[in-house]
Parts: structure tokens; sequence; C-alpha cells
């Protein structure tokens, strides 16, 4: 399972920005740094957010919502689609939008360049590249079919050769910050 600062945020809203579905990485989206759980009219609240985040005043339709939008210090792709939803024999609900979130990353990076300038294995880039996703290493252990503690190793390898001390010294250096 994806760590939540990897997971898409999903909603779903009517022509009205009426919620009729998402899920809970949506929510933390869209709430942070506040808790969700303090959030009394979740329906309410998400569609004043839609409108205030998203649409800055525009007619709603899936173009009008921005690429990209900022949640505290965090970037996201904003995309969203039409979506006709039909219920058995009744007649089909008004047109919805989905929407979804994806966080942006900061920089691209071009991981075989890394691998070869810090010597990186094969496994090591493998580790990295999980690392850029932002998973544990438990995580990574769960990927990658091996124990947290080897995933643990590779790190530590990695950090020797780019002569950094932290996790966040490995990414600092491979997006050009560190």
């Amino acid at each position: 399972m994806l760590p939540l600062a990897t997971r898409p945020g999903l909603i779903v809203v009517d022509d009205s920005l009426n919620l009729l579905a998402f899920n809970h990485e949506a929510i933390q989206i869209l709430s942070f740094p506040d808790p969700p759980e303090k959030i009394t009219r979740l329906d309410v609240w998400m569609s004043k957010q839609i409108r205030a985040r998203l649409l800055d005043g525009q007619a709603l339709n899936p173009a009008s919502f921005p690429m990209e939008f900022q949640s505290s210090r965090r970037t996201y792709h904003c995309r969203s689609f039409p979506v006709s939803v039909a219920s058995g024999a009744a007649a089909p609900r008004k047109p919805s939008i989905a929407i979804l979130f994806e966080r942006k990353t900061n920089g691209t990076v071009k991981l075989a360049e890394v691998s070869q300038r810090y010597n990186l294995t094969s496994r090591e880039t493998e580790a990295v590249q999980l690392l850029l996703q932002g998973l544990t290493s438990k995580e990574i252990a769960q990927r990658m079919k091996i124990s947290p503690n080897t995933v643990k190793a590779f790190i530590r390898l990695v950090m020797v050769k780019m002569n950094v001390s932290t996790r966040s010294g490995i990414i600092g250096k491979i997006v050009g910050k560190g």
C-alpha cells in the first residue's frame, strides 16, 4: 500500500458540487494541516473547498479545474473527468465530475544519471527510486521482496556513496537541493 503522501485523492461530485463519493486521501489533501476529524459537515465543507480552492469562482466543468494546486507546501496535479452514472432501471443521475489529486514530485529525476554518478547498484537504485516516492523502509522492502534490514543497508550504502547522513539528504542531492 502506498504511503499517504503518494496515494492519489479522489472525489466525485454532481453538477451542483454535492459530494457523491470520495476517498480518505482526498480529504487529507484538502484539509491539511488540520485533521479531517474536526470537519463537522463533510459534504458542505467539501463543496466549499472545491469552489474556493479549485474553481475560484468559475463555472463548473472539467476544463475549469486547475492543472495544479497547493495544499500547504505540497503541490498536487489536479485532473477532472466528466462521469455519467446510471443506476439500474431508473433515469441516469445528473452528470458528475471525478476529481483526481496526485502529488507532484519536486523536479524531474533521471535516476540512471544519478545511479551512474554515484556508482549505485541496480538494487540501490531501485531502493532510491522507491524512497523518492515517499515509501518507508518497510514499504520498500515489501515492493522489493526483501527484508526491511536489507533496505536499511541499501539506504546506508547510498548515503555513504552520496556523502549524506539522512534519507532526506539523498532526496535533496537528487533533486538538486543538497
